[in-house]
């Protein structure tokens, strides 16, 4: 950990709400000027910081921007996802950005947020409005023990810890419509974008990819999503600290692909299910040039929805559009 990182960790852990320069020296051993120094770099960033003589330093307030050493320092030492923080002003997409550290042999668990993405995208290649400072894009590189064909084990687990930090958080509780995305009220609110190197019989590594709408309003949208996207911010009426999002979110997402890794996508499918939307309902579904109708049934062991069509066969089906149809 920096020592940026130790110094907000001990600012925000401090019993007494500050923490003296000494002690602040004597835990990262380096100077008291030093740590002076460390604490006007995080000032000119936007940390409101107070220094008393009898007080020591204390923690105000944070800036509302996404700073690497302070959430690492929010962060219980993860057992993977999170171990590794990288914040971008802008960039392209932090899928591609992670795809790089995949193929450079990067470990498992490095984070790579943007401020802003130019060319976001979700899945067919769609684009991903990644308007700054308002929302959490992110991505995630992993490299779990499976075969391809459970990669969307992922997907649905990634769901699963989406939704119970939002709801931890704030309070709110988004349902999932499979494959990979997060409603409120009916309306988009986030999605995931899997997408994997392998070879034929093992991942070599996947990236999870998240987009998250936090503090937008109506007008941040473009017109042809303003009717079906919404933020946390519009379905609360609040105001959010995205940090404290972010950090809700890693320590979910590190605790469910721990379980993942234990095997345990079974116990995780009956949490997803619970929160699906999609089950239990009929459904169309456009995945490549077929169009498959039926009753949406469950999650099978790697994660694939399975379908029943109206002549009684069981569909399995990995990804594709879907539509809820109406009740006749």
């Amino acid at each position: 950990m920096t020592p940026d990182a130790q110094i907000l960790r001990a600012l925000r852990t401090a019993k007494t709400g500050a923490v003296s320069g000494t002690d602040l020296s004597q835990r990262l051993g380096i100077s008291r000027a030093a740590i002076w120094a460390r604490i006007e770099e995080l000032r000119s960033i936007g940390y409101d910081i107070q220094a008393g003589p009898h007080l020591g330093y204390r923690l105000i307030s944070s800036p509302d921007r996404l700073h690497a050493d302070d959430l690492l320092s929010r962060l219980d030492p993860p057992q993977i996802i999170g171990r590794d923080i990288r914040v971008f002003q802008e960039t392209s997409s932090t899928n591609d950005v992670v795809e790089k550290f995949g193929r450079d042999g990067v470990k498992e668990g490095v984070v790579v947020l943007a401020e802003s993405q130019t060319k976001g995208r979700g899945r067919l290649g769609r684009k991903w409005v990644s308007q700054t400072g308002k929302g959490l894009w992110f991505s995630v590189l992993l490299r779990p023990d499976l075969r391809p064909s459970a990669a969307t084990q992922l997907t649905a687990a990634t769901a699963v810890a989406l939704t119970e930090a939002i709801r931890q958080a704030t309070s709110l509780q988004p349902d999932i419509k499979w494959p990979n995305d997060l409603l409120i009220g009916g309306r988009k609110i986030a999605g995931i974008l899997t997408e994997l190197s392998a070879e034929l019989d093992h991942i070599k590594h996947l990236i999870l990819g998240i987009g998250l709408n936090v503090n937008q309003d109506s007008g941040d949208f473009p017109p042809e999503i303003r009717r079906t996207a919404t933020s946390l911010r519009l379905a609360s009426g609040t105001m959010w600290d995205r940090a404290d999002i972010a950090v809700a979110i890693l320590v979910q997402l590190d605790r469910i692909y721990h379980r993942i890794k234990k095997q345990q996508f079974g116990a995780i499918a009956e949490e997803y299910e619970r929160q699906c939307l999609t089950l239990g309902h009929r459904v169309m579904i456009q995945t490549g040039s077929r169009t498959i109708q039926g009753r949406a049934e469950s999650l099978d062991a790697d994660g694939a929805l399975l379908v029943r069509t109206q002549h009684g066969r069981l569909e399995r089906i990995l990804g594709g559009d879907v539509t809820l149809e109406k009740s006749s």
